[in-house]
């Protein structure tokens, strides 16, 4: 029998490990590859900003992973992951319900020789009172869409005459990179709808509050395009309010601990991140308090030998001496599926693992058709502040180059082509 290599978690680096591992191991049946997922489609994580506003049609880009496994000779399984027995080497997959409650896949078991978690991670709200009922979450594109249609509605009702000449308050709680693009993103938003005719509420009548608890937006940036990012940001019309600690949420807004309401009818929360709770008790991994597994330079558990970790659910060490862990970023899980798809071939053939380091080539944030800005790492340029048009063109490279790991050049060329196509004859906007 072929040895057995599970991946639970579709996301951006689970679907680009077992579209490696399938292209390699799979297709020269030297290992059974089997991705496992609650979901039947993929979309790229942080894209929900734009599935949020309108912008991005998540139906037209999102990927199918049966289709994918067919392509790239691995299997696919559908089911959420909900226990673990080591011993025995089976994982627990949870009966699957269709939108009516009725069982479409009853629970079940999936053994492994190799098991990988890359699971991702949801919001922390810190459990602030009043912050899982009245906010919404942008961990999956269901809660990113569930938010499209609460922002459309409003629209849609002003422009039916029950509430012309009203205004929207959105409120956003954390200013790292999904809560400022959100932002920018909302505003952009508001001036295509105005051009598309619903124009009884203005673009200066969508009101944005933007809420960050540190002493800035975008703390895990340098300064100087912190400082950049909050210039633009109120140029536009968002009000920023950094050092704003939310202590309570309710139907009506935001307290803060200082005592000031923040009204706002639509809710994001956007700050912090913690790994799914089932992590915290599977079958005596070791994990830190936001559920992260506890990894070692390998990737493999603290442990467990057979059972590795990336990206978002995993605590791991940078490699550079440092006692920080790998930051939770696209470009980290994006570089561990790379050194995990070396090692498992590696494993196979009875030699040493590869040891995975963390290297920072920067970090780019998108402020809609308004600016772009970031900074780019690198031995040779040290580090290099970009803005406007060509901060904007890195940034979009970074979802090509996820698409080119998934289809490969040929493919990609041929998307990049039909979106091109595709503005000139679709809404600028996703209008339903």
């Amino acid at each position: 029998m072929n040895p057995r290599i599970v991946i639970v978690g579709g996301g951006a680096g689970g679907l680009e490990l077992a579209t490696r591992l399938g292209k390699t191991l799979g297709k020269r049946k030297k290992a059974t590859i089997t991705l496992v997922d609650a979901n039947m489609t993929h979309i790229w994580k942080p894209l929900l900003h734009e599935v949020a506003a309108g912008s991005l049609n998540s139906s037209e880009d999102e990927l199918n992973y049966v289709a994918q496994a067919k392509w790239n000779s691995f299997h696919f399984q559908l089911g959420r992951m909900g226990g673990l027995d080591r011993q025995r080497k089976v994982i627990t997959l949870q009966a699957s319900l269709d939108e009516n409650g009725v069982e479409i896949l009853p629970q079940r078991e999936l053994a492994y020789d190799t098991l990988v978690l890359s699971v991702g991670s949801n919001t922390n709200d810190f459990g602030t009172p009043g912050a899982a009922e009245h906010c919404i979450f942008l961990d999956t594109r269901a809660q990113a869409e569930r938010f499209h249609r609460q922002f459309l509605a409003h629209y849609m009702r002003a422009h039916a005459g029950q509430t012309a000449g009203s205004t929207i308050d959105i409120a956003i709680v954390g200013a790292g990179a999904t809560g400022v693009e959100l932002a920018a993103e909302l505003h952009h938003a508001a001036r295509e709808l105005a051009d598309y005719g619903l124009d009884r509420i203005q673009p200066d009548d969508l009101r944005i509050s933007l809420v960050e608890a540190g002493p800035r937006v975008l703390p895990a940036l340098p300064e100087r395009i912190s400082t950049s990012v909050h210039q633009t940001l109120e140029k536009i019309g968002v009000k920023v309010l950094v050092g704003s600690a939310v202590a309570e949420v309710s139907a009506e807004g935001l307290t803060t601990k200082d005592g000031s309401v923040i009204p706002a009818s639509l809710k994001v929360w956007a700050a912090g991140i913690r790994a799914p709770a089932f992590l915290a008790n599977l079958d005596g991994l070791e994990t830190n308090r936001i559920n992260q597994l506890v990894v070692r330079p390998t990737l493999q558990t603290t442990l467990d030998d057979d059972i590795f970790a990336f990206g978002d659910c995993a605590a791991c060490p940078k490699g550079d001496g440092s006692e920080q862990n790998v930051p939770p970023r696209a470009q980290a899980a994006h570089q561990q599926a790379s050194t995990l798809a070396k090692s498992l071939q590696q494993r196979l053939q009875g030699k040493p693992l590869s040891t995975y380091r963390y290297k920072d080539y920067g970090s780019l944030i998108s402020l809609s058709r308004f600016s772009a800005v970031g900074n780019l790492m690198g031995n040779l340029m040290g580090s290099v502040k970009l803005e406007g048009w060509l901060a904007r063109m890195f940034y979009v490279s970074l979802y090509r180059l996820h698409q080119t790991a998934l289809y490969g050049p040929v493919r990609t060329a041929l998307l990049m082509l039909s979106d091109r196509i595709g503005r000139s004859t679709e809404p600028r906007l996703k209008l339903h």
